[in-house]
This record gives structure tokens, sequence and C-alpha cells, in this order.
């Protein structure tokens, strides 16, 4: 079985000359949409179509770095803010309308945790998903295999290193459940802040039409 073979089962592989050359093209394309001129939204929009594996009006805000990009699947209007990395070893799924704050990181690989057996170069990657309408804080990390679910918030500065479920707050390190969403929450912009009776009317308005 060659390491391309393993690293895509999930099993220990090493990064030879054949993994390395898998990482080509999106060592390419990520170089190209990190000098794209900055204000060229259509530009970086294709840049970022053609470097996932799928993507349906993604926009990402450089620079953004990860390993094969063709490991990211990402929903409907997904937004990632400035300096993200995704190590898209293993797969990282991710659903509509999700959006990362800036310095987000995303780890799908990992390393051996003794020292010997981690000196045998052997790594590996492990799966991440994410659910929709998922807000994560700036700062914060992902670790190989945590999932997190649909419509939640990962506070700043998070460690995620466990499965989040639905509808959560979540934050620390190792990142934890601080309460629910719930309807409650829905005229609240800011902790104790309420939209204005102006803003709350159109986004009521804006709640009945589908996302763009």
């Amino acid at each position: 079985m060659t390491n391309n073979e393993r690293r895509d089962l999930n099993l220990p592989y090493i990064t030879d000359d054949s993994v390395l050359n898998e990482q080509k093209t999106a060592r390419r394309l990520t170089q190209i949409l990190n000098t794209t001129d900055r204000s060229d939204f259509d530009a970086i929009k294709n840049i970022v179509k053609e470097l996932f594996g799928k993507s349906e009006n993604a926009f990402v805000n450089p620079p953004f770095y990860c390993d094969y990009g063709k490991n990211i699947e990402v929903g409907k209007n997904f937004y990632a803010n400035y300096n993200c990395t995704i190590l898209d070893v293993a797969k990282v799924m991710i659903g509509d309308n999700c959006m990362l704050a800036p310095n987000v990181a995303i780890y799908t690989a990992g390393h051996p945790v003794h020292p010997l057996t981690r000196n045998t170069l052997y790594e590996y990657g492990i799966e991440i998903t994410i659910g929709d309408n998922v807000w994560i804080g700036g700062n914060t990390v992902i670790c190989p295999g945590a999932h997190i679910g649909s419509n939640t918030v990962i506070g700043a500065g998070s460690v995620v290193t466990r499965d989040i479920p639905d509808y959560s707050i979540a934050a620390g390190n190792p990142c934890r459940v601080i309460r629910s969403i719930t309807d409650a929450d829905k005229k609240f912009y800011f902790r104790d802040l309420e939209f204005d009776e102006e803003t709350w009317k159109d986004a009521q308005q804006r709640l009945k039409e589908p996302p763009v």
C-alpha cells in the first residue's frame, strides 16, 4: 500500500515524494490567492472555487493556507476571515452558512504522542466535520477528529478537542459547552444588547428569504 493510499484510509503514513507531489496544486493556488489584489473579490472567489473540493459562493480573505484543498468541502455561503489555516490531510466537511473569524486553525493532521514513535516520521489524518450555521471565533484551534454540531458558536481562543453538540455556545481550552442557544437569543446581537426596531424588522424580513 502506498503512503497516499494509507493517508486516505486514515492510517499512519509517511510524507514521501508522492505525498508532497499531491500538495503542489494547493501550494500553487494558495500562492496565487495570497498575492491576488485583495480588492478583486471575483478573482478571489474563483481561486477558492478551484482550490476547494466542494464549494458554493465561498469566500476566503487572504492569506489562507492548506495542504491539499481538494479535501475541503464547504456548503453554501462559507466565509473565512484572514489568516485561516486548514491542514486537510483528511476530509474537512463544513456545512452551509458557516463563518470563521481571523486566525482559525483546523488541523486533521497529527503525530504519535511517544517521541520514539513520532521520530519514525509516521503521521496521520482524522476527519473533522462542522455542521450548518456555525460561527467559529478568532484564534480557535480545531483538533483531529472533532465534530461540531449545527447552529453552534465556538468562542474566541478555544481549543476544540472533542465533539460539540448542536445549538451550543462553547468555549475554552479544552472547549466545553457553556450553555444552549434558544429562541430567546434571537433579538440580541451582543450579550444583553437588543436589535433596535428598524434593524429587527429588516432582520425578520431577511429571514423570510433564502440566503443569497
